[in-house]
């Protein structure tokens, strides 16, 4: 029979790309579901045809995407009304969450996900959201369900990436995680609004050995990134504080920064840090900066583009002598490369490659040769620097 795949919030821009590679590397159905009645389908790669390409190469990929819109729909669903959605998840084989932002949201799908035995994932970018998911854990064991939360780029491909170096070495001390993205990042408008509502209150990051309280977007540092050169990076709340720092505990220090391309936005965030936080904790405030950004991010995205670049350093030691590990990757859209991540993560679980119950973060359960593997059919790369 064939597999069906309900994608939660797959209306927005990462949930169309996450829709798109399950499509792609997968022949599974998949339903996308929204607030609103609309005609919004994935969007499939674009292979570009090169001019000595033959007619039939490209009838064949023709066909191709013809197939891959037959196995999509569209479906009305809002996240309020619980009974529709758990009568919606019992009818599909896999559950994928992409209706942020996070830290808003309740956890009824995923309660719902190991109510009814079904697989779920998410692209979760809230730490409190995230540590609150991880308490289910023990219900999905007892109940057989592999939940993967988080996934995507960062987090998730990043997670991944800190694994990969982790295992290249004997032991590991830090780890120094950095995102440089480029306007909007090829996203809608709910990336802005996790921007403004993670800037709300201080975080808690590990550093040589203790946790502290981080203001946010503080401590610029500029660091070298493939695609842009040197781009400016602050403390951000990510998830990947929390979830490295339960996987490999062993790490003293975690640091986790982002930065934006063009510089000049880093500075307008920066003075929305340090704004009182009464008012960054008002919705309509949010509402409105996000929607303003958004509209900024449309006049310049032509100009910077929407890519990505992440550098991954990891300090520890190798044959008893002091070593570091400094990987890099980078892509022309950050969109695209979340839908890879977690459509990697929905073909291993359809494919029964990848099943362990219970909820983890994707660098507990995603083995690297798996990752690799998956990173390669999609043509990307992690490339090690030194």
């Amino acid at each position: 029979m064939t597999q069906s795949v309900l994608v939660i919030g797959g209306g927005g821009r990462i949930g169309r790309q996450v829709a798109a590679d399950i499509l792609t590397y997968t022949a599974a159905e998949v339903v996308i579901t929204g607030r609103r009645a609309a005609t919004v389908v994935a969007e499939l790669p674009d292979d570009k045809l090169t001019n000595d390409k033959l007619a039939d190469d490209k009838l064949a990929d023709d066909k191709l995407a013809d197939e891959r819109l037959s196995r999509q729909r569209y479906q009305v669903l809002a996240l309020e009304e619980m009974a529709a959605v758990e009568r919606a998840i019992a009818q599909h084989d896999l559950i994928v969450h992409c209706a942020g932002p996070f830290r808003s949201r309740n956890h009824h799908v995923l309660a719902s996900c190991i109510a009814q035995g079904k697989p779920y994932l998410d692209v979760a970018d809230s730490p409190d959201y995230v540590n609150q998911a991880l308490t289910y854990r023990q219900a999905a064991q007892a109940a057989g369900v592999t939940a993967v939360i988080s996934t995507g780029i960062f987090p998730g491909i990043s997670g991944s990436m800190v694994r990969q170096g982790i295992e290249q070495l004997d032991t590991a001390e830090s780890v120094h995680l950095s995102y440089l993205v480029a306007g909007s990042g090829g996203a809608g408008v709910t990336v802005m609004r996790t921007t403004f509502i993670e800037l709300q209150t201080p975080f808690m990051s590990k550093i040589q050995g203790k946790w502290r309280a981080i203001a946010p977007y503080s401590q610029r540092e500029v660091l070298t990134f493939p695609r842009y050169g040197k781009g400016g990076v602050y403390w951000f709340n990510t998830v990947e504080a929390l979830t490295v720092a339960d996987t490999f505990p062993q790490l003293q220090t975690i640091v986790t920064k982002f930065g934006s391309v063009p510089d000049y936005y880093n500075r307008l965030t920066g003075l929305m840090a340090k704004m009182p936080k009464a008012i960054l904790k008002n919705p309509t405030v949010i509402e409105k900066l996000s929607q303003i950004s958004y509209r900024m991010t449309q006049i310049t995205d032509p100009q910077t583009g929407v890519g990505i670049a992440m550098r991954i350093l990891i300090e520890g030691h190798k044959g008893g002598e002091p070593a570091r590990y400094l990987a890099t990757f980078d892509h022309e859209d950050t969109a695209f490369c979340a839908g890879c991540g977690t459509g990697a993560l929905a073909q291993l679980l359809l494919s029964g490659k990848l099943k362990k119950p219970g909820v983890w973060p994707v660098e507990q359960i995603l083995p690297t040769e798996l990752f690799e593997a998956t990173l390669a059919q999609r043509k990307l790369t992690v490339e090690l620097v030194q």
